[in-house]
């Protein structure tokens, strides 16, 4: 795909539309980690904006997703899983998830059908306690047997979230998430548009190179290793053509940083080559990019470097 047109803070917000009848909203992804929240929020506004893999913990922004339509405007926010923080990057991340259900016009909770309801029940209070609407998404249904198996899991939830409309959905098969789209069309507010009608997301071309990165190296190392890691992207250099990128892969300990490099360089060499396809699919032009390995020692834990990443304002 191409690269995704970012939000200008310069015009933003619009002025009012011609049409008044226009809807326009925040709707706020919210829900555990692996539910499937980054699936469903891909599908929701059409692009990959949210790394998916099947490890927890993938999402450590806010990523906003703008879907624009004749008469509406969603601004959906794909949020990190609810965890309990033992990091103070973990805090970070929860903040975001918290923030979440204060500053929406409609609420998604995302629940599947493997979790326990009654997982991390103290987040679970606080969305119960929502005046907004909130839309319970119980994902992936495909992995059922039957209807009744289902009944039996929405009546638990019923039980827990008794003002929320439950929508059964896979969305790994785009199975009832056109249903889910209509609802929350209907639920926005009358309002002119927030944003340009152009505009995809809040996020620049940068963060998506680190977010691409970040995902092959979830994908290639095991344990705590993938977690410990930050990538920055130092050059950013753009043509008609082509791109050229240099990003550093910060790990925490110096051990962490062989098992990146790998033996005479081949597991980053692998990181960079399936990154390098992605990011050219990403933007369409030919991407020249070159990969390196830093030590910042617990840099998870430190104020600073938390701040220098992008996770404290």
């Amino acid at each position: 795909m191409s690269a995704p047109s970012t939000i200008d803070p310069t015009t933003a917000p619009v002025a009012a539309s011609t049409q008044p009848t226009h809807r326009a909203g925040f709707v706020n992804i919210v829900g555990n980690p692996n539910v499937g929240k980054s699936t469903l929020s891909n599908r929701l506004v059409g692009e990959r904006l949210s790394i998916i893999t099947s490890k927890a913990q993938t999402t450590r922004h806010r990523i906003m997703g703008i879907v624009n339509g004749d008469d509406y405007q969603i601004v959906f926010s794909d949020t990190p899983g609810v965890l309990k923080p033992k990091f103070r990057l973990q805090e970070s991340m929860l903040e975001y998830s918290t923030g979440a259900l204060v500053d929406a016009d409609v609420l998604l909770y995302v629940t599947d059908v493997v979790e326990k309801p009654t997982k991390n029940q103290d987040f679970l209070d606080k969305v119960a306690k929502e005046k907004i609407p909130v839309l319970l998404v119980i994902n992936k249904i495909d992995l059922l047997k039957g209807n009744d198996e289902l009944m039996g899991i929405i009546d638990q939830w019923r039980e827990l979230l008794p003002q929320a409309e439950v929508f059964p959905t896979s969305a790994t098969e785009n199975f009832n998430v056109d249903n889910l789209m209509r609802r929350i069309v209907e639920l926005l507010p009358v309002s002119p548009p927030y944003f340009g009608k152009d505009a995809l997301t809040d996020r620049s071309s940068r963060f998506f190179v680190t977010e691409i990165i970040r995902e092959k190296i979830l994908l290639t190392y095991d344990k705590e290793v993938p977690y410990a890691t930050q990538v920055i992207v130092e050059k950013f250099d753009e043509s008609e053509t082509a791109i050229h990128i240099m990003a550093v892969i910060y790990v925490e300990r110096e051990s962490q940083k062989g098992i990146i490099i790998g033996h005479q360089g081949s597991k980053l060499k692998r990181v960079g080559t399936e990154a390098r396809k992605d990011i050219e699919k990403f933007f369409d032009k030919r991407v020249y990019l070159q990969l390196y390995v830093k030590v910042e020692h617990d840099w998870r834990n430190q104020e600073n470097k938390l701040r220098q990443f992008g996770y404290i304002e």
